[in-house]
């Protein structure tokens, strides 16, 4: 089952570490990203730029509402996503909790892990609707 994995981050924190801090950081959890794309439990993820550079739509008053900046008003925003593979969700736990950014970030930020809807039966069913 996949398992998605958002990696949140207090941008401001992890500015004020130095470069070779945080180029050691990078360096050993790419180094586990390896071991778990080795092992087939790294399906996909990626960084994600500075929250500044976000963009927000929303619904409003019968139009798309298009704001800058990121949704919520917090100290942590979503730094990145990784995509797991693991039999369960503690299977997932396991995995994500041997990453080294769960332990570098420590008051930088966390992950929060959800399971991987699987919309294969609604889309079977839309297509199914719309060719009446």
């Amino acid at each position: 089952m996949k398992y998605i994995c958002l990696g949140y981050i207090n941008e401001k924190a992890w500015g004020s570490a130095s470069e070779d801090e945080q180029k050691a950081m990078m360096d050993e959890c790419f180094a586990y990203d390896d071991e778990l794309r080795k092992n087939g439990h790294f399906v996909g993820g990626e960084a994600l730029q500075g929250s500044q550079n976000a963009t927000t739509i929303s619904w409003r008053n019968g139009n798309v509402s298009v704001t800058d900046g990121p949704f919520a008003e917090t100290k942590e925003q979503i730094g990145g996503i990784m995509i797991l593979e693991a039999t369960d969700l503690n299977h997932a736990i396991r995995l994500l909790s041997n990453h080294p950014s769960v332990r570098l970030l420590r008051e930088k930020g966390c992950w929060e892990i959800r399971p991987a809807a699987d919309l294969t039966m609604m889309i079977d069913e839309s297509e199914r609707r719309r060719k009446l």
